[in-house]
C-alpha cells in the first residue's frame, strides 16, 4: 500500500489539490450569486455549463495529449482553468461567467484525462484496485476539503476565486516536476449505444437519475442552505457532511451490495430519499444540526447510487466490453448532471427553496417505480457476475479514461472497439410485450450474490433495439448583478 501511494504520490496530490479548487469554487459560485439575488435558474445554469464542458471535453483532451504529451497538455489546461477563474474577478457579467464555466469544464476534464490515463498506463492489473481506491479517496477528500475551506472566507468577495486559482496553479507542480516517464495514451472506446441500451436499460436509468441528483446537489444545495438561514461557513459544513458520509459509506455499502440483491438495495435507497425529502419540502422548520443530520443520510444514499448502478450494469455485460460500457455510463451520468441543476433551479425560482427536496423526492420516486425485481429477466448474465462492487467518486471527471482504472475491467482483452455481432444485439419482443409483461418468478426473490439459485436477479430486462453505434462522448459584497 505504501509503495503504491509513493509510486503515484504526485498524481494523487495533484488530484486532491484540483478537487479542492473545484469543490470550493462550485459552492462559492452558488453562494455568491444567491447573495446577489440572482435567480436560481442562473445558479443551476452555471453548474450545468461546467458539467457540459466536462462531458464534451474528453475527446479534445485525448487529442491534445497525443499532440503535445501529458505534461505539456496538463500545464496548458491548468493555465486555461486558472485564467477562466481569474477573469471572473474582472468581468461581472452573467453570460460571460456562463461561458467561463463551460471553458473551465473543458480544461478541467483535460487535466483529469492526463492524470487518469497516466495512472492507467503505469498500473498493473494486480494493483489496479488499490490504485483506483486511493484515486477515489483523493478526489473525495479534495471535494470535502473544498467545502470546509469556505470557512476561511466569511466575505463573498474575490478572495475565494484567488484561492481557487492558486490551488489550480499549485496542482501543476507535482505533475511538471515529476520524474516519472511519459505514458502512452489509451484510445477512448466507441459507444455502441443501442447495444448497451438493450442490455442494461435499468442501470442507465439509475445512472441518469444519479446524475440529476448529484448535479443539482452541487449547484443548488448551497442555495437551499442559505435560504434556511445558514451562514457561509455552515453551508460549507452542511455540504461537507453529506460528501464525507457518501465517501466513507462507499465501503460498507459495497460490502452489502456484493452479498444481497443490488436491485433491492437501489430501490431501498431511492425509497429512503423519497421519505427523507418529504419533511424538507418547506412546511417544517429544522435546526442547523437537524439539517446536517438530513445531509448525512442524503450523502450515504445519494452518492452510492452511481457505484451501485455501475456494478449492476457490469453484472450484465461481458467482461470484454466493459470499457465501452463504462464510457456510456459516464456519459449518461453527465447528461443527467447537466439537466439536474437546471430543472431544480427552475423549480426553486418559481416555488421556493423547499422545491430542492421536492426535486430529490421526485427523482427518487422514479427509481422506486422503475427499478423492480420483476423487471429483471436474467437473459444477459455475465459469467463473472456478481462483479465486485468498486467505490467510485461522483465528481464526473471524464467519460472515457477512469473506466479502465476499474479493477473489474481487463483492458488487455477488452474488445469494446470491435463491431457488435448481430446475434448479440437484442431483438424486439415478438409478442410486443413491455418490460413488465415477462416476469421471471425467480427474480422477485433472487439475490445478485448467488447466481446458482437466483439467475434472474443478475441480468436486466431486454429492451427493443437494433444494431447501432455512436461516439462517446455574514458580510455581503457590493452588488454586481441587477436583481
Amino acid at each position: 500500500m505504501a509503495k503504491t501511494i509513493g509510486a503515484f504520490f504526485s498524481l494523487y496530490l495533484a488530484t486532491l489539490i484540483l478537487l479542492l479548487s473545484s469543490g470550493l469554487f462550485n459552492t462559492y459560485l452558488g453562494l455568491r450569486l444567491t447573495a446577489e439575488s440572482v435567480s436560481e435558474v442562473w445558479v443551476g445554469a452555471m453548474i450545468a455549463s461546467y458539467y457540459l464542458g466536462l462531458v464534451l471535453g474528453a475527446r479534445f483532451g485525448h487529442r491534445l495529449i497525443i499532440q503535445v504529451g501529458h505534461i505539456r497538455a496538463y500545464a496548458a489546461c491548468g493555465a486555461i482553468t486558472t485564467i477562466s477563474i481569474l477573469v471572473m474577478i474582472m468581468v461581472h457579467d452573467l453570460w460571460f461567467w456562463l461561458a467561463s464555466r463551460f471553458i473551465a469544464g473543458l480544461s478541467m476534464v483535460c487535466l483529469f484525462v492526463a492524470i487518469e490515463s497516466w495512472l492507467n498506463e503505469q498500473t498493473e492489473n494486480a494493483s489496479r484496485g488499490t490504485v483506483f481506491a486511493f484515486y477515489m479517496v483523493a478526489t473525495g477528500l479534495g471535494t470535502v476539503f473544498g467545502q470546509l475551506t469556505l470557512g476561511l472566507f466569511p466575505d463573498l468577495d474575490y478572495q475565494p476565486l484567488v484561492f481557487a486559482a492558486i490551488c489550480c496553479v499549485l496542482s501543476l507542480l507535482p505533475i511538471t516536476l515529476t520524474r516519472r516517464m511519459h505514458p502512452a495514451l489509451q484510445v477512448p472506446a466507441p459507444l455502441a449505444v443501442r447495444y448497451y441500451l438493450a442490455r442494461v436499460p435499468l442501470s442507465l436509468t439509475v445512472l441518469f437519475i444519479a446524475g440529476l441528483l448529484n448535479g443539482a446537489f452541487y449547484g443548488l444545495a448551497p442555495v437551499y442552505g442559505l435560504q434556511q438561514g445558514m451562514d457561509n461557513h455552515q453551508v460549507g459544513m452542511f455540504l461537507a457532511a453529506s460528501l464525507a458520509a457518501g465517501l466513507i459509506c462507499q465501503w460498507p455499502i459495497g460490502w452489502l451490495a456484493d452479498r444481497v440483491s443490488r436491485v433491492t438495495l437501489i430501490r431501498l435507497g431511492a425509497l429512503i430519499l423519497v421519505v427523507l425529502g418529504v419533511p424538507l419540502w418547506g412546511w417544517l422548520q429544522f435546526s442547523y444540526l437537524a439539517l446536517v443530520g438530513f445531509a448525512v443520510v442524503l450523502g450515504v444514499v445519494q452518492f452510492t447510487l452511481y457505484p451501485m448502478g455501475t456494478s449492476f450494469a457490469n453484472d450484465h455485460v461481458e467482461p470484454e466490453r466493459r470499457v465501452g460500457l463504462s464510457a456510456l455510463l459516464y456519459m449518461v451520468y453527465g447528461v443527467g448532471a447537466c439537466l439536474g441543476p437546471l430543472a431544480a433551479g427552475l423549480l426553486m425560482r418559481v416555488w421556493g427553496g423547499g422545491m430542492y427536496f421536492v426535486f430529490v423526492s421526485a427523482c427518487s420516486a422514479v427509481l422506486v417505480i422503475v427499478i423492480r425485481e420483476q423487471r429483471v429477466k436474467g437473459d444477459h448474465v455475465s459469467p463473472d457476475a456478481p462483479t465486485q462492487f468498486v467505490p467510485m467518486a461522483d465528481t464526473l471527471q471524464n467519460a472515457h479514461v477512469m473506466a479502465v482504472l476499474d479493477p473489474r475491467v481487463d483492458i488487455e482483452r477488452d474488445i469494446s472497439h470491435d463491431p457488435i455481432p448481430e446475434e448479440d444485439i437484442a431483438l424486439p419482443d415478438p409478442a410486443g410485450a413491455g418490460p413488465e409483461a415477462a416476469i421471471d418468478p425467480e427474480a422477485a426473490t433472487g439475490s445478485g450474490a448467488n447466481l446458482d439459485h437466483a439467475p434472474a436477479s443478475a441480468g436486466e430486462q431486454q429492451d427493443d433495439g437494433d444494431k447501432g453505434q455512436g461516439d462517446a462522448a455574514q458580510v455581503r459584497p457590493a452588488k454586481l448583478f441587477p436583481e
